[in-house]
């Protein structure tokens, strides 16, 4: 079938390729043109603007937006809208939040134009091994796109999750638990790290692959990652958040619901792009008033100054991923 993508980042342009490889008709819109060119080479037809994307559609068409979610969609959405007719068919595959989904499904319902949300993981990977993809909307709206979903993902790889708003409510909480996994990985290879027996971690993450219940692809990642480079040295421990997770413990907050492994791992990455919290620094001066314990003054080397009192700084600031 024909598909409008917009946006060509790292997931919407391998896509772009999955679809042409499965023999879809790709017409391709980016606000840098030569990345639509890039693609075009490859056999979509690139368009320079949105009204030139929208004049190559056959209608009804069918739209997929792979946007930075926020400003980035809203901008697009806004400029693509009066360009769209009746009967057209918008695929939000940003990772945007399920409520602005269900405000733009209703805005867009006035011009007779459906919408969809798809939650898409598989990073940059997707390419070759599939994208897992999670979507809301109409059920005629899905049977609408299924023959796009059916090549987008793996065998099994997509769900109807349910009306507007529940696909990237399910990949919000697949987030979410992405972010306690590799927490609990994270503490674990911390735990090894500074063992007396330090074990090669490659070869640790490579032998729980092999049928162990902790098994995963993560894991799989973990292993690549140690072969590049075993005491992770070019790299800071400064973890961003994308506002998935932030989103999971709101809800989780609002449905009362206990998440205390996903909302510590959220906190934590919080902790990683501070370069001296302050809330530690508290701590530090009350044990030296209330116990006369020693601390480290400002500037001083705090691992040697933490051994000579006895003490060890805690994993979590220590903890502090961007390259150098």
């Amino acid at each position: 079938m024909q598909i409008g993508l917009i946006g060509l980042g790292r997931m919407g342009m391998n896509m772009g390729r999955r679809w042409l490889k499965g023999g879809h008709e790709v017409v391709a819109y980016n606000r840098t043109f030569a990345k639509t060119q890039e693609l075009g080479k490859e056999g979509a037809k690139p368009a320079q603007t949105l009204k030139d994307f929208v004049a190559e559609l056959k209608t009804p068409r069918v739209v997929w937006l792979m946007l930075p979610a926020g400003q980035t969609t809203e901008e697009h959405l806004e400029e693509l809208t009066p360009l769209l007719s009746k009967g057209d068919l918008v695929v939000d595959g940003a990772n945007n939040y399920y409520k602005e989904d269900i405000r733009h499904a209703a805005e867009l319902k006035t011009k007779g134009i459906d919408f969809m949300d798809a939650g898409v993981s598989g990073g940059v990977w997707g390419l070759s091994v599939g994208y897992c993809t999670m979507v809301g909307g109409e059920p005629s709206s899905f049977m609408r796109i299924e023959p796009l979903l059916k090549t987008l993902a793996p065998k099994d790889g997509y769900l109807h999750c349910g009306p507007v708003g529940a696909g990237h409510f399910v990949k919000m909480v697949h987030n979410g638990i992405e972010y306690g996994m590799m927490q609990a990985y994270g503490e674990g290879f911390e735990i090894l790290q500074a063992s007396p027996y330090k074990p090669d971690l490659e070869k640790v993450s490579h032998l729980w692959n092999q049928g162990s219940v902790v098994r995963s692809w993560l894991l799989e990642l973990a292993e690549e990652a140690f072969s590049k480079d075993p005491e992770l040295s070019q790299i800071e421990g400064y973890v961003e958040d994308s506002g998935e997770g932030r989103w999971t413990v709101q809800q989780a907050i609002d449905s009362g619901v206990s998440a205390p492994v996903i909302t510590l791992s959220l906190f934590q990455r919080f902790v990683s792009r501070q370069e001296d919290p302050f809330s530690f620094r508290v701590l530090a001066a009350l044990r030296n008033e209330f116990g006369g314990h020693a601390v480290v003054k400002s500037g001083e080397n705090k691992r040697s100054s933490a051994a000579g009192a006895g003490g060890v700084r805690p994993a979590a600031a220590a903890a502090h991923v961007k390259p150098r």
